[in-house]
């Protein structure tokens, strides 16, 4: 496996670093959570982000994508991820397209994946219930057979962009016990279905999402994702590829907390010289360095075997998560440290990175998940 950018993937990074340079600056960040934003993002911003192709990267051409891969959408999604941009790329292309493209029909596809391509439609998917930790096949939503169609009832927690979203797929259980792996169904749900309430949320990282309540919340047969009760296969790979999404944005803020606590250490002066030059800051920031690179090379080689198929793949995206998680917070950590008394002041941007770092770690399983994963897919 090469993991080196190809020609036209770093053609797109300098893209996206181009346009986030002149878009979407870190005090964008600061605005939104001091605004109480209740979107959490700009919509103006997601469109142009749509009308350069980004947001349809994975989607086929004939569904008015581009066609591309996820190592294209992680080239993106990193230079996204230095400046801590918001916009729905895990919720609404990685997590609700990505279950409609993997569960969807044809005319289901065609219906959803042309609309969120276009950033004319956003999706979410909601899986998380309060007790599910990580685990995917923990799913105590009901869905109870009733006419044409299910009857939902349940809650569903940290729900990305829950109450943005125009529509929601939804796991809810058709048979079954709470942990049964089997019997688990994809269902799309509008925002504005009856029985349906959403409450905003901020996470420590100032990202949206929501907490959701399915009080008989009635969904006709057309919007079923693929066959009731065989969905957790779906749901698994669905979440595999938006972990990898997300491990690129990490690595993009890391690389940012990094790359501006180097530039701090060569000019914050002590006793004379830059503290830089102590011996000790110089063994911290090149365990940083390090850790900064090992992520790199997870997270192209996660995202080349989901695009290759490789039989490897879920080990990979389970070693980049673990990876990134750990790096991420430590940089964070070691950013705050050394920037002394100012880091800890929240009109200094750093703390942003470590905050993000923190949300990051615990979304799509923390980094000991990850490793007890790793191991029992490796037959430990």
């Amino acid at each position: 496996m090469q993991l080196v950018r190809t020609e036209d993937q770093e053609l797109l990074a300098k893209t996206a670093a181009d346009f986030v340079a002149e878009h979407s600056p870190l005090s964008r960040v600061r605005t939104l959570r001091d605004a109480r934003d209740p979107i959490g993002y700009s919509p103006d911003l997601w469109r142009q982000m749509a009308e350069l192709g980004w947001v349809g990267i994975p989607f086929p051409e004939e569904l008015g994508g581009a066609g591309m891969g996820l190592s294209e959408l992680a080239v993106v999604m990193e230079e996204l991820g230095r400046v801590l941009a918001p916009e729905p790329f895990l919720s609404s292309v990685l997590l609700g397209g990505g279950a409609v493209m993997l569960a969807g029909t044809d005319e289901q596809k065609k219906a959803w994946i042309p609309e969120v391509a276009g950033g004319r439609t956003q999706l979410t998917l909601a899986w998380q219930e309060p007790g599910s930790r990580h685990h995917l096949q923990r799913v105590a939503t009901r869905a109870e057979k009733e006419g044409g169609g299910y009857r939902l009832v349940g809650e569903k927690i940290q729900v990305l962009d829950g109450t943005s979203a125009d529509a929601l797929v939804v796991t809810a259980r058709v048979s079954g016990a709470d942990d049964d792996p089997a019997g688990i169904g994809l269902f799309l749900v509008r925002r504005d279905a009856p029985g349906l309430v959403a409450e905003r949320q901020w996470r420590v990282d100032s990202r949206a999402c929501a907490r959701l309540e399915l009080r008989d919340v009635r969904v006709a047969e057309e919007d079923v994702l693929g066959e009731p009760g065989a969905a957790l296969p779906v749901l698994e790979e669905v979440v595999d590829r938006a972990t990898v999404g997300l491990c690129a944005e990490m690595l993009g803020g890391l690389s940012e907390a990094f790359d501006r606590t180097l530039a701090y250490l060569k000019v914050r002066e002590q006793f004379g010289v830059p503290i830089g030059s102590f011996q000790a800051l110089k063994h911290r920031a090149a365990r940083m360095f390090v850790e900064r690179e090992l992520s790199r090379s997870a997270v192209m080689a996660a995202a080349a075997a989901m695009d290759q198929g490789n039989p490897e793949a879920r080990k990979l995206v389970s070693l980049a998560k673990a990876r990134c998680s750990d790096a991420f917070v430590l940089i964070g950590n070691e950013a705050i440290q050394m920037h002394g008394g100012i880091g800890m002041t929240d009109e200094h941007d750093i703390g942003f990175f470590l905050k993000r770092a923190r949300a990051a770690e615990m979304t799509f399983g923390d980094a000991a998940a990850h490793r007890d994963r790793w191991a029992r897919l490796s037959g430990y």
